[in-house]
């Protein structure tokens, strides 16, 4: 029986994503039915197609997007075990405060609406992951333990801004420009990631304008065109405040959608 292919471009998270779907011929009449069971391949374009396929799968179903993580970073750290290839000696971290512990590889999942919207109240982040960057690496906000992430403890991140904890390698803060190359957003507008809210957070500025945005909410998001799509859609910025006097924090403010949570 003759099929053919039937492209239908869909917007989900603001970002273009193709499927291809095949429906047999006899299926078709005249009702002008927008019915496309059967089967349904999505081919990711755009925005996840930055993220680190070698540490990160994503899967689009039943209005939803599912993004696995392995949380190995695909950069260098003095935080890898010095067998592998991508370690290098501490570039800006003070070797006395590197924190114990080795890259490894663990096991995240975050499961987000494929259409995030934003919440009639926010939500205050906590400790643990509150997001997956593109590297894989989960990203945390300012809390470190009991208390806040000190000037001391900030010495023992690596240039990626991350250092290992009890739960594993993470992010706090944003990647430093020590020419090394790098996945990471670094003062400029590349994607950072995906909130736990299903918002993506790009760097401190936005393609939109080539400058730091002027229009962001109380968490820095705001409406407008990127990279990843000529439609404008909602999505955050690292806010560009100077955090301990050095660094710039990769979120810490309340998340403006409703949050699933990073399994």
């Amino acid at each position: 029986m003759r099929k053919k292919t039937i492209y239908l471009m869909s917007m989900m998270l603001g970002l273009t994503l193709m499927y291809a779907c095949s429906e047999d011929d006899e299926n078709n009449n005249d009702n002008d039915s927008d019915d496309t069971t059967g089967d349904t391949v999505a081919t990711l374009t755009a925005a996840f197609d930055e993220f680190n396929s070698e540490a990160v799968t994503v899967s689009f179903a039943d209005g939803e997007i599912t993004i696995v993580s392995n949380a190995l970073p695909n950069h260098t750290s003095p935080y890898w075990q010095s067998s592998n290839e991508l370690y290098i000696d501490p570039i800006v971290a003070n070797e006395q405060s590197i924190s114990p512990g080795n890259i490894s590889e663990s096991n995240y999942t975050l499961t987000v609406s494929a259409n995030p919207e934003l919440a009639t109240t926010t939500t205050e982040t906590g400790l643990g992951a509150i997001g997956i960057s593109v590297t894989g690496v989960p990203i945390y906000n300012q809390s470190e333990g009991p208390t806040d992430v000190t000037e001391g403890t900030a010495s023992g991140f690596d240039w990626a801004g991350g250092h290992s904890g009890p739960t594993g390698y993470h992010y706090h803060i944003e990647a430093r420009d020590v020419q090394e190359t790098s996945p990471l957003t670094i003062d400029d507008d590349q994607l950072l990631g995906i909130m736990s809210d299903g918002f993506l957070i790009y760097g401190r500025k936005c393609e939109s304008t080539g400058d730091y945005p002027t229009d962001g909410d109380a968490s820095n998001g705001h409406y407008s065109t990127t990279q990843h799509s000529t439609e404008e859609f909602y999505h955050y910025h690292i806010v560009n405040e100077i955090y301990l006097n050095t660094y710039y924090l990769l979120f810490g403010v309340d998340l403006q959608g409703t949050p699933s949570s990073i399994m």
